[in-house]
């Protein structure tokens, strides 16, 4: 079997054709002229990108100074990264707060939450056409995911339209396999996975979470088969509550911890104002694909304990990404693509497990881990693989999708801004940038200024709050939507019910992290 790369993967999972509509937007701005006038703010498609904010102008035109200065500052060892000593070994930079001083914790939140993050980002978003800082439609721009909490990268087009994903033996339970000690997903003879999004082997913790929902699943499979539920409805019944317990974990543990639990209430309550498409026709906004939900990227740390026994009965430590770790069958470091013994996640660490081993993740900042400047090769979707620094791509992405920027959203929806003077660094371009500042960059720097990195500030907040829950009320096959009163139904740890979080799903799974 090829090897399967990013940039030539585009999966017709979910697509449709009917017409979409995100409606306009509030009536403060809806007198504004429209600068996107080929994007309608009454149509739109679900298999397509769309915009949250049509009636606001591109934060800077791609003008070449523009892009110079967007490339220079998203550099390797310029003003984002974090300048982590990546010559010293994995365990120190973990040990060592000289080491990690730009990689400050946020007692919040566990460093799972930082994968579990960019596996709901695989489960919505996938674009693999557009072109860094070359402008784009949106609409014009397909997206290979369904808009919509559905873990259709875990089911795929189901048992029958996916059937490699699927157990032969058993078709009504996904495929998984072993790694020598504890699970894998399935892969190919070449380590290829062989998975619904390849996105989701980029690296072990997300190839990790992957697994565990393979095996969430197939738990729920034998819980309802020793309930007597009849065979012919096994299948879509077990995908129904594993989406569901998914769906609760996302809205009452995720979401309030990324965006605190009073903006998750006000939405709730209030309304959303912005994201207002017509139910059934939801698309993701590129304020969102493009921008505001890439705050992960600041959350990941150079290098992770992976586990407590793998390494010859003893830890396995790892840099997230390693050039050394380019071609070797088992990588010295955390890359994904592999299978090895030692090459599993001990949750406990990810997740708090109540055991003391759990580790902290990293606050919402302005610096960005050296690792992420120089990614391998295939974890880059698209093309421009010349471009390999993640912050430069994110920054050009701002271009592609011509984003508004941070101050203009914060003042077209009444939100305290952060102030021109937060942005010297911004200012040494001598474009305006510190006044008109890239979208992606502002909502790091908000949520560091204003909320000292423990969350996302206003506009970030508005953008990811709006659009989760959006998708969530929307979808009619999603808790909130056709049975919002519902509460989890399988057992957590302790045996009880009625809540559920990512410990209990890895418990109830029975993961590796439990041994």
């Amino acid at each position: 079997m090829a090897k399967l790369s990013r940039r030539k993967f585009l999966t017709g999972v979910g697509t449709g054709t009917a017409a979409g509509a995100l409606s306009l937007p509030h009536k403060a701005i809806g007198a504004m002229v429209n600068p996107h006038p080929e994007y309608q703010t009454t149509g739109g498609r679900p298999d397509r990108f769309g915009r949250m904010f049509p009636t606001l102008p591109s934060f800077a035109q791609p003008t070449q100074p523009v892009k110079d200065a967007l490339l220079d500052f998203g550099g390797f060892g310029h003003d984002l990264d974090a300048k982590d000593p990546l010559g010293r070994p994995p365990v120190e930079l973990i040990t060592d707060p000289a080491a990690s001083a730009n990689n400050p914790d946020n007692p919040n939140m566990t460093a799972g939450m930082t994968f579990l993050g960019q596996f709901l980002d695989h489960d919505l978003t996938f674009d693999t056409t557009s072109l860094l800082g070359v402008p784009k439609r949106p609409e014009d721009s397909p997206n290979a995911r369904t808009p919509a909490f559905d873990l259709d990268s875990v089911y795929g087009l189901g048992p029958t339209g996916s059937s490699q994903l699927y157990n032969p033996a058993d078709r009504v339970k996904l495929r998984i396999e072993s790694g020598g000690l504890f699970e894998d997903v399935p892969r190919a003879s070449d380590g290829t996975a062989i998975i619904g999004d390849p996105r989701n082997d980029e690296n072990m913790m997300i190839s990790g979470l992957q697994a565990a929902f393979i095996m969430f699943h197939n738990r729920v499979v034998d819980t309802l088969r020793s309930q007597g539920v009849p065979a012919a409805n096994v299948f879509t019944e077990a995908q129904r509550q594993v989406r569901w317990h998914y769906q609760w974990i996302i809205l009452n543990e995720f979401l309030p911890l990324t965006i605190g639990q009073d903006r998750v209430n006000a939405i709730l309550s209030g309304g959303r104002r912005f994201y207002r498409p017509a139910a059934g026709q939801q698309s993701i906004p590129v304020e969102f694909q493009g921008a505001a939900y890439r705050f992960g990227h600041s959350q990941v740390r150079p290098s992770y304990r992976a586990n407590f026994t793998g390494n010859n009965g003893g830890p396995f430590f790892g840099m997230v990404f390693d050039p050394a770790g380019q071609g070797q069958a088992d990588p010295v470091d955390l890359r994904g693509g592999a299978r090895a013994r030692r090459r599993f996640i001990g949750w406990p660490t990810f997740f708090n497990f109540g055991d003391g081993l759990v580790r902290n993740n990293k606050r919402i900042d302005t610096k960005i881990s050296t690792a992420l400047f120089r990614l391998p090769l295939n974890t880059i979707a698209g093309t421009e693989l010349s471009v390999t620094s993640l912050p430069q791509r994110n920054l050009m992405r701002q271009l592609t999708w011509s984003m508004p920027s941070g101050q203009r959203i914060a003042q077209t929806t009444g939100l305290p801004a952060v102030p021109t003077s937060s942005f010297p660094e911004l200012r040494r371009f001598n474009l305006g940038l510190d006044s008109s500042s890239p979208l992606w960059y502002y909502v790091l720097k908000e949520a560091e200024v204003m909320e000292q990195g423990l969350r996302l500030g206003p506009v970030g907040s508005l953008i990811v709050g709006e659009v989760f829950i959006g998708l969530l009320q929307l979808d009619t096959g999603s808790f909130l939507a056709s049975n919002p009163s519902w509460r989890p139904t399988l057992p957590r740890r302790d045996g009880t019910t009625g809540d559920f979080r990512m410990v209990d799903l890895l418990s109830f799974a029975g993961v590796a992290g439990q041994r």
